[in-house]
């Protein structure tokens, strides 16, 4: 048990390179090697949770070397609980990820594996490392997987990819240069050994310099507002099961290392009120659950409605930071679980709409509640939830957040979660209006109307498939896939292999609700408990 915070990594590593050499040689042998190496990681990320509610943290030297001079890695409450979160939607997206590629990216499924492996190697290794440089190291190689597993999407998927990565590579740079004053300064990479020497340094400019350099770093790889300006476009052209896989976890682990260095290397004193930190993270998650609110009301597309509406809940997981204290940052953590399956579910949702219909504008969705009806109500639990309706896991995180901004005192923090709960309700009850009303045959929607283009209206060169219904041109499909895609399969409820990930998910919303107690006592209480004192 004492390897469980090396090993899972190391799976994921040895993972990515058997699913490459083996789909070189046959597709399935690469699918059945990256199936089979997140299972097992998924499995020892499970015993690792066990063991540290049972018998709390283990901590591991490598090669036996204790640090500072050897590399530690941590398995405490606050890594068990995000690597469970990562490995679990990992485990999820892999089994959808098939049928979803086959369609979406035709012929480049060989180097989706992979990647989705090393993706994860580099999420869970930055969970899991006690050293802030190695943190760099596993941040930079989740990163680039992931603009692998965004760039093949759609045509318009290389252009926002270079965007993220002209921020991300912004980011790692700011996050790499604190770590470098943070060494001159203290003499040591880990964070334990940090922790114990830093509280004389709080005075030095090295060290105040590092933290915002570090804190600004991982606010552009967690698309803290107004960071954010990469995030919609790479959700919205990218294949489905990436958006599926990239949005829960990619920025969530960047807010994950954020509140690491909060809590267990520049100590909570320093970030509150020698250096006001969270109080400035706070104002910009506020003004961001606004904005990504009022964003994704304005949408028409699915997939860029969601996106929008991971900026504003992205920024309810930085109020929680900015709140510092413990029902607050409590709320953030949980929520990091619950967005995670939330936005997966809804993304992946998306991805089975497009494989048997083609739609990606919401006004075009009437009938589809009764041409797939569990894909539907999954979507319809998950919507629920982003609102925040109990016993939705949803409702628990903002429930907690609300009793934060109370013991704060601040009643505007509270006002902004009430609005944006509302604004939320607006956009996610139109969908599910939409899905569960019945298509009326030759009559046409004002949605419809207002998107055709005027050649079409005059028979100016128009194309066929942007002509709405009852004109000729049956419902608009998605015309923005990568050039290689399929057209949309005729079928009904969405495939085995991709609705049983999406159900599974579903289920964990309702299930995290009902039992999300358990989870507050045994993880995440504990993580808070240094600001409780």
């Amino acid at each position: 048990m004492n390897q469980i915070p090396v090993l899972i990594p190391a799976i994921l590593l040895f993972t990515s390179f058997a699913a490459f050499f083996g789909g070189m040689i046959r597709l399935r042998w690469g699918y059945a090697a990256t199936l089979l190496g997140v299972a097992a990681s998924f499995l020892v990320s499970m015993a690792g949770v066990a063991h540290v509610i049972a018998n709390g943290e283990i901590r591991y030297h490598l090669g036996g070397w204790a640090p500072p001079v050897g590399i530690e890695w941590v398995l405490d409450p606050l890594s068990a609980f995000m690597v469970a979160i990562v490995t679990t939607i990992g485990l999820l997206v892999v089994v959808y990820l098939p049928r979803s590629a086959r369609f979406e990216i035709p012929g480049k499924e060989a180097f989706a594996y992979p990647s989705v492996a090393l993706l994860l190697a580099g999420l869970t290794g930055m969970c899991l490392t006690g050293d802030v440089f190695n943190l760099y190291v596993f941040l930079e190689i989740a990163a680039l997987a992931a603009y692998a597993l965004l760039a093949v999407g759609d045509r318009r998927a290389p252009v926002a990819v270079f965007r993220y990565l002209v921020f991300g590579a912004v980011g790692g740079g700011f996050y790499l240069l604190g770590v470098g004053f943070l060494y001159f300064s203290a003499g040591t990479l880990n964070m334990a050994d940090l922790a114990e020497r830093l509280p004389e340094l709080y005075q030095s400019r090295a060290v105040i310099a590092a933290a915002v350099l570090m804190v600004t770093g991982l606010g552009l790889k967690m698309a803290l507002f107004p960071m954010h300006l990469w995030l919609p476009d790479v959700y919205n052209f990218a294949p489905s099961a990436s958006a599926g896989l990239i949005a829960p976890i990619m920025t969530k682990v960047s807010a994950y290392a954020i509140i690491r260095l909060f809590l267990d290397v520049f100590h909570p004193v320093f970030l509150i009120e020698i250096l006001p930190v969270t109080a400035f993270i706070g104002w910009l998650a506020a003004g961001g659950i606004l904005f990504g609110s009022v964003m994704a009301m304005a949408q028409t597309d699915l997939r860029r409605m969601l996106a929008y509406s991971s900026v504003g809940q992205i920024s309810y997981i930085a109020l929680g930071i900015g709140l510092a204290n413990p029902f607050g940052l409590i709320g953030g953590l949980l929520h990091m679980l619950n967005h995670a399956l939330m936005k997966g579910v809804l993304f992946l949702i998306g991805g089975a709409i497009r494989l048997r219909t083609g739609l990606v504008e919401v006004p075009e969705f009437a009938g589809l509640g009764r041409k797939m009806p569990w894909t539907m109500a999954s979507f319809t639990i998950a919507a629920l939830a982003m609102v925040g309706i109990p016993p939705t896991a949803g409702f628990f995180s903002k429930y907690y957040l609300l009793l934060g901004s109370v013991d704060a005192g601040n009643w505007i923090f509270f006002a902004i979660i009430i609005v944006s709960s509302l604004l939320s309700a607006v956009y996610f009850f139109r969908v599910i209006e939409m899905i569960y009303r019945e298509p009326e045959e030759g009559v046409i929607s004002e949605p419809a109307v207002a998107a055709v283009p005027a050649g079409a209206m005059a028979g100016g060169g128009g194309h066929g498939d942007s002509l709405p219904p009852g004109l000729g041109g049956g419902p608009r499909h998605d015309d923005r896939r990568s050039g290689g895609a399929r057209p949309p399969e005729e079928g009904g409820e969405a495939p085995g292999t991709m609705l049983l990930p999406i159900l599974v998910l579903a289920v964990l919303i309702l299930l995290v609700g009902i039992f999300n107690v358990l989870i507050v006592d045994r993880l995440l209480e504990p993580v808070v408990a240094p600001l409780s004192g």
